[in-house]
């Protein structure tokens, strides 16, 4: 779990989060967003849905739940935290 650091910048994938979706991506998965979460909210990691490519948006494939925004998954709360509001 990296250490969260508000410092107005967003890394693109956190750094402990980059051996995880290296291995996905080479499994052949489309990885599209990731959080490890901070140790306040669940990891998560968005695909996109090879179901339903149709469909458009997300696939959480931790929790298995799909996601309908093709873009802006992640909300920031007060303390500059991102989070999916869909996953609880």
């Amino acid at each position: 779990m990296c250490k969260f650091k508000d410092n107005g910048e967003h890394n693109r994938i956190d750094k402990c989060m980059k051996p995880l979706v290296q291995f996905l991506n080479d499994s052949g998965y489309k990885t599209i967003a990731c959080c490890c979460g901070h140790n306040k909210y669940p990891m998560t990691i968005i695909v996109k849905p090879e179901l339903y490519p149709e469909r458009g948006g997300g696939f959480e494939l931790l929790t298995s739940t799909y996601i309908p925004r093709k873009r802006n998954f992640y909300k920031k709360d007060k303390q500059g935290y991102y989070y999916i509001p869909e996953i609880k």
